[in-house]
Order: structure tokens, then C-alpha cells, then sequence
């Protein structure tokens, strides 16, 4: 399994393709393997891998100071910043690379802010923060979680997330004994255009 490395989060910042393309791949490869190595057993399940898709395509979320999203951003063509609902206390913007490889870039929304990512820096640093799964029915979802493996749910039902998603957290040990934290979110419903 990969440790995170600082050098990889700095190469998202490079004037070079290449080297962001390198950086992201290796922050996505470390955060997918922690996760699919902690929630492995959960695509046993059928209802869950139904709702889950089979591709199980996934996004990592990595949390990051200020400066580095700003230099992060500027680097990558300043990507359009997500809606964020308030309370979470998050700025957010996405990177797709090559590969299927995801990337959430986030950070708090004001220098010592109480939000989770404020919390996930101050304790662990720049990092991976969380893995997320694309799910039909997260609430549905959470049910089977909790009956069939005993995972509880951070919120007892789904929340408002970025882009009008829908979404709920699960704190998922791993096998190296630390937790992953992984969410399984509802994309926005399309909007219907008038013709």
C-alpha cells in the first residue's frame, strides 16, 4: 500500500502536464488502495454493488492548506470551484486526469475554520481525507451497511453535498488499523431545459 508522499501533492502544482498527471496518479492509486482494501467486502454484497454500479468508479478527496490550492488551481487552468453548502466549511474544485483518474481538491473555506477539513489538516496534514463512491441510493445504501456489516453512517440519513449532490460518510477501518473515511454520494438530478 502507498504513503502519502508531500512531493506528489506538490507536483499537482507543476507548470508541467506530465508531472501533475504523475502527482495525481499516485495520490489516486494511494488513497483508492487504502479504500478498496477497507470496503473490499461490501461488493460481496449484491443489493450494494447494484446500487454501487459495478465499475465502482471512485473519486479521492484530498485535503490541502490554502496556498497549495491556490498554486494547485493556478497550475491546473483555475477549474471552477464547486458549490459547497455553508456548514461544511469547504472549498472544492475537481481534476481529471488520464486513466480515470479523480481527484477533489479541498480545503477549509476560511483560515481556522472549524470544518472537517479544517480538522483533517490540523491533525493529520495534507493528505488523502476521503474516497468517494457514486451510489444510486445512499440511504438505502447506509441500510445494508449497518445491517449486514455493522457500518454506521456519520449522519443518520443523507445531506446536502457539493453540486446538489446527496451524500453520507462511513469511518471504515482499514487493515493497517487506521479508518478510512469514505462517502457515498447521489449525483445532482439533471436539470430539465426547456425547448
Amino acid at each position: 500500500m502507498h504513503e502519502m508522499k508531500a512531493e506528489w501533492i506538490e507536483r499537482l502544482a507543476s507548470p508541467k502536464a506530465e508531472e501533475r498527471a504523475l502527482g495525481a496518479a499516485e495520490i489516486y492509486r494511494a488513497g483508492r488502495e487504502r479504500a478498496d482494501s477497507a470496503v473490499r467486502i461490501w461488493w460481496e454484497n449484491a443489493d450494494l454493488a447494484r446500487l454501487c454500479g459495478h465499475k465502482r468508479t471512485a473519486t479521492v478527496g484530498l485535503a490541502v492548506q490554502p496556498m497549495s490550492f491556490a498554486n494547485i488551481r493556478k497550475a491546473n487552468g483555475w477549474p471552477r470551484l464547486a458549490e459547497v453548502p455553508p456548514e461544511q466549511d469547504a472549498c472544492e474544485f475537481e481534476l481529471h486526469f488520464a486513466g480515470g483518474i479523480a481527484l477533489d481538491v479541498l480545503t477549509p473555506r476560511e483560515a481556522g475554520g472549524a470544518g472537517a477539513i479544517a480538522r483533517f489538516l490540523a491533525k493529520h496534514g495534507e493528505g488523502v481525507q476521503q474516497v468517494e463512491f457514486r451510489c444510486d441510493d445512499v440511504d438505502r445504501a447506509a441500510a445494508i451497511l449497518l445491517e449486514k456489516f455493522g457500518v454506521l453512517s456519520v449522519y443518520p440519513t443523507k445531506r446536502a453535498g457539493a453540486e446538489g449532490s446527496r451524500v453520507n460518510f462511513f469511518l471504515v477501518p482499514a487493515p493497517d488499523e487506521t479508518k478510512v473515511l469514505i462517502e457515498l454520494y447521489e449525483a445532482a438530478a439533471p436539470i430539465a431545459t426547456q425547448t
